[in-house]
């Protein structure tokens, strides 16, 4: 499956905020050391960005935060148009609700990628059945497991004992004795942790 895997910290620099997670935490992200755009002028005053700029500029970092290739995110953003509801809203749900994204959410995983990783190595289970698929779209009441195989990976334990996230959400259901997690309801834009301003994005692809 399709993936990113160039330079992250020039993703992070080019979008002038930290986009992934332990990588951009533990302090490795050269945008700490070097705020400015990424190349060897990144540290030039940028000209003024135009509306277009903003709103594609929006629209790059969700992309990129979630781990989606631009293909594939247009696809959510379509299938948001024609579903029920404000389509900004829709498409971060949707987004959110990827099996990928809710590792993380639970805390199984440091970061988006190595959540990405884990599912792609069979380690999670989705109602005990295996689900190798990132993008797989997990409905209220299902049940995501550590396989039993798995639950002495110390980057799960780890994870858990530093983040642990989906306590704080009201929407996930967290057992971390169990090594499971359930998505109890679909998030509201409110309860989704996110400074994304979906309306721009929408914006940019009704152009």
């Amino acid at each position: 499956m399709a993936r990113y895997t160039g330079p992250k910290s020039r993703l992070c620099r080019r979008e002038g905020e930290h986009l992934f997670g332990t990588r951009c935490q533990s302090g490795k992200c050269s945008l700490d050391k070097a705020p400015g755009g990424p190349g060897q002028h990144g540290s030039r005053p940028r000209r003024k960005t135009s509306e277009y700029g903003i709103q594609l500029r929006e629209k790059q970092k969700v992309r990129i935060r979630y781990g989606v290739l631009e293909r594939q995110f247009r696809r959510y953003y379509h299938n948001a148009v024609r579903s029920r509801g404000v389509t900004g809203e829709t498409l971060l749900v949707t987004l959110e609700r990827r099996l990928d994204n809710l590792v993380y959410r639970l805390g199984f995983a440091p970061s988006r990628p190595a959540a990405r990783q884990l599912v792609r190595h069979r380690h999670f289970s989705v109602n005990d059945q295996i689900v190798d698929i990132p993008s797989y779209q997990v409905a209220p009441g299902q049940v995501i497991k550590v396989r039993d195989k798995s639950k002495r990976l110390d980057i799960i334990h780890l994870a858990l004992r530093d983040g642990g996230r989906g306590t704080d959400l009201s929407w996930l259901r967290v057992d971390k004795a169990r090594l499971e997690g359930e998505l109890l309801a679909i998030p509201s834009r409110m309860e989704i942790p996110t400074t994304a301003q979906e309306q721009l994005i929408v914006e940019l692809y009704s152009r």
